[in-house]
């Protein structure tokens, strides 16, 4: 049996997930959206495109919308500078939903129509258990077969939006590789929250969305124990830029780096989003919330009202929230030391990845790495710094931001000149040669 780890495609990571309508009724070009997404570029292009013609097209119009995928896509697939996967309609419980979406890929991938030799694969939406996968599955290899492609050739993704998906996905690892299908041509895990909340018969008193961690943990984890990609659902609230960072921020310490995006600014957002940031930056915790501290002539400055620092004769009086406390400088340096934390830039993570390859060619299985810094609080201010022991687990987990990058800049070479711009072309240079 495959290992179902073994990845059977070259993306490793995938930021953002596209969705655009294939046809928009009452227009004298329905495929006018269709032809704005196509040329995207650099930064604002997504890493996956998805001409959607289930949701994002009305039922009446998603015949015109499979014949305008292919119109735009041998047009101008070429030149895209991700990866193209259209949507089609399917239902675990609706035999004639599936069967609309076999013609769809019918349609789409036919040969004559020239689009097929630019798209990467199908997503599948409102799969149900593994059963319902392999049926999704078998369709593809059938229209495979039917048009003269290379079996396995079309990738396909799901969208997680029911309960049975979700347990499915847990299935999914005992199933890649049997004989008996081609679900190693698995590419995507997708989070559909909005029918996963239907299907749960889940409510909130304001009618939103439940956060759902549970589901994004899980379609993380299905994606890891099967060797996939996972891709958190949309954010509906497009001017909330901040809490979709946020929600990124939270995904990608569950191993999620992926998110669906709904115009071409939350595409920018979530491209540049889970990329080292171009400086370091100290972080303060004040009142349980972490605030990044201004930098100023070798400073580091907090200019707030919740955390306040006097001298005394003989030491510090620290003031947070409504506790006073007197400090010596040694217990005033360990409080600042618990209460700060380092963001790396990409600079830093480089150079802290050659120091330790070149400690391990000297011999050394383990190094210390000092970080340093001046805190300022109302004038006053304490050298801090600490030490971080670096062994080969530290390494290894500090390659997958670099890891993230390397995989974007082989595989993007449209956004090269926009992270040199963003980095500077030295510290790109170093970026894609540090690692194993």
């Amino acid at each position: 049996m495959t290992d179902p780890t073994e990845r059977h495609y070259d993306r490793e990571f995938v930021r953002t997930f596209f969705t655009t309508p294939t046809a928009v009724e009452g227009e004298d070009d329905s495929a006018k959206m269709l032809r704005s997404a196509a040329g995207l570029r650099g930064i604002k292009a997504p890493d996956v495109w998805v001409p959607d013609n289930e949701d994002a097209t009305a039922p009446s119009m998603r015949a015109e919308g499979a014949r305008n995928i292919v119109d735009v896509v041998s047009d101008h697939g070429a030149d895209f500078p991700g990866e193209i996967h259209p949507r089609v309609v399917w239902h675990r419980e609706r035999p004639s939903t599936r069967r609309r979406g076999f013609e769809q890929m019918r349609t789409i991938a036919d040969p004559e129509g020239g689009a097929v030799e630019h798209i990467d694969g199908f997503v599948i939406p409102e799969v149900g258990d593994i059963d319902d996968w392999k049926k999704a599955d078998e369709a593809i290899t059938i229209v495979e077969h039917e048009h003269g492609l290379d079996e396995g050739s079309l990738s396909m993704s799901v969208i997680v939006e029911s309960g049975e998906a979700e347990l499915a996905m847990g299935d999914l690892r005992e199933e890649v590789g049997k004989p008996s299908n081609n679900l190693e041509r698995m590419f995507l895990l997708v989070d559909g929250e909005v029918d996963y909340t239907k299907d749960m018969r889940a409510m909130t008193p304001t009618g939103e969305l439940p956060p759902w961690p549970e589901l994004r943990h899980n379609t993380s984890r299905g994606a890891s124990a099967a060797g996939l990609v996972a891709v958190d659902g949309p954010y509906d609230d497009i001017r909330d830029v901040e809490g979709y960072r946020q929600r990124m921020r939270d995904n990608r310490a569950k191993g999620m780096t992926g998110i669906w995006s709904l115009t071409p600014e939350q595409v920018e957002v979530a491209n540049t989003a889970p990329l080292p940031p171009e400086t370091g930056s100290w972080l303060l915790d004040v009142g349980g919330r972490e605030v990044e501290l201004d930098a100023d002539g070798g400073r580091q400055v907090y200019d707030g009202d919740d955390l306040s620092l006097s001298e005394t004769g003989d030491g510090y009086v620290l003031r947070a929230g409504g506790d006073e406390r007197e400090l010596s400088e040694e217990e005033l340096r360990e409080e600042l030391l618990d209460r700060t934390s380092y963001v790396p830039s990409m600079n830093d993570i480089v150079d802290s990845m050659e120091e330790f390859e070149a400690a391990k060619e000297a011999g050394k299985g383990a190094i210390a790495m000092t970080q340093s810094a001046t805190l300022e609080i109302d004038g006053v201010t304490v050298d801090l710094s600490k030490d971080r022991m670096w062994d080969e687990a530290t390494y290894q987990a500090a390659q997958t931001p670099i890891t993230l990058f390397q995989d974007v800049y082989e595989h993007r070479p449209d956004q090269h000149d926009e992270l040199a711009e963003k980095y500077g072309s030295d510290v790109v240079e170093r970026a894609t040669n540090v690692g194993d």
